[in-house]
């Protein structure tokens, strides 16, 4: 709610979840002054290190306009959260049937694969009374990470935004949903994760600056994971991306598919462009693998996912994985401490 510099920003660093207020707050390890005599660059305490800037980051998980605001929102953070890692996730009255159905969601997904839309909105219908609280909403915008509710208990949510880069997987969005991942498994929070992602973004700055290290921790954070993991395929599941998501590969207990799924390695187009490179009838040849492969149907035949279900019946299956799940006990061989690709 104030200034917090030099060495002290570490101290909310190490924080589970940092808030900020506008206008009021600001972090920076060197200030103006020091800046504009090393660096020559002329900025504000605000341009710096105000709530937005540190928002956009990864550094705050929380900004608001003013301190009430700020502190009414972490009450209702708490109210998501176990007193410990030694007590279950608070388990809250809940008048939402568990076996509600939502006909909406029949068509939430475009028929066009390239068409976006809105991640967030299909999680509204599926989890309690339609309330998610998001955290870190400026940072990474690829992928959404929050909090909610099934059948009165506190669920984890990790899910990719077809609105923002196609829902791919970047460096900030696996840091983003690793950290979250492993704040969850933690705390004993289950986690609900909802896929359509068409792979990791490509280019040379992803490259150049370590997508290798940095996407493995996000498949590390969900490998490691002993909490309920449960997760919905929407749309596109491709390649290593797929793996990363929270897939059976990595331990997932209840992975559902809707019938707009794709799981294959790519996308049917990139595909049969690389088979049959230099062959004239690619358009038929794309039509053939997207027949195939460009569906949910050969993945729920290998065990891949567990059933492809309609979209409307997303919240009962989900409600009645996560009372089969609720007391789930699984541990990790013990080891000092994990060593994860920081």
């Amino acid at each position: 709610m104030g200034p917090c510099a030099g060495g002290a920003v570490y101290s909310p660093a190490l924080t589970d979840f940092v808030a900020m207020t506008r206008g009021t707050a600001y972090m920076f390890v060197t200030g103006p002054d020091v800046v504009k005599q090393v660096t020559f660059e002329d900025v504000t305490r605000d341009e710096l290190g105000g709530a937005d800037v540190q928002s956009k980051s990864g550094v705050v998980h929380l900004a608001y306009d003013n301190e009430l605001d700020a502190l009414a929102r972490i009450r209702d953070l708490f109210d998501f959260l176990p007193l410990s890692n030694q007590h279950a996730p608070p388990l809250r009255p809940n008048f939402d049937p568990p076996n509600r159905v939502s006909p909406s969601l029949d068509f939430a997904v475009p028929r066009d694969p390239n068409t976006a839309y809105d991640m967030v909105e299909i999680i509204e219908q599926v989890v309690d009374d339609g309330e998610l609280f998001e955290v870190q909403t400026g940072f990474a915008r690829n992928i959404i990470i929050g909090f909610a509710r099934l059948e009165g208990g506190t669920v984890g949510v990790v899910a990719n935004q077809p609105k923002e880069q196609a829902g791919c997987l970047d460096i900030n969005a696996s840091i983003k949903g690793a950290r979250f991942v492993r704040f969850c498994d933690a705390f004993n929070i289950p986690i609900l994760t909802f896929v359509d992602v068409p792979g990791f973004l490509p280019g040379t700055e992803q490259e150049h600056n370590g997508i290798i290290r940095q996407g493995a921790k996000l498949l590390y954070a969900y490998a490691e994971a002993t909490v309920p993991k449960l997760t919905v395929i929407t749309r596109k599941a491709y390649g290593g991306a797929y793996d990363v998501m929270s897939s059976k590969h990595l331990r997932g207990d209840a992975n559902y598919a809707w019938p707009s799924a794709e799981i294959a390695v790519m996308g049917a187009k990139g595909a049969s462009e690389i088979l049959h490179r230099g062959h004239v009838d690619i358009e038929a040849l794309t039509a053939e693998y997207t027949r195939k492969f460009a569906n949910p149907y050969s993945a729920a035949q290998l065990g891949y996912v567990d059933a492809v279900i309609m979209p409307r019946d997303t919240r009962k299956v989900l409600c009645k994985e996560m009372a089969r799940l609720r007391n789930k006990k699984l541990a990790n061989p013990w080891k000092k401490h994990d060593n994860m690709p920081l």
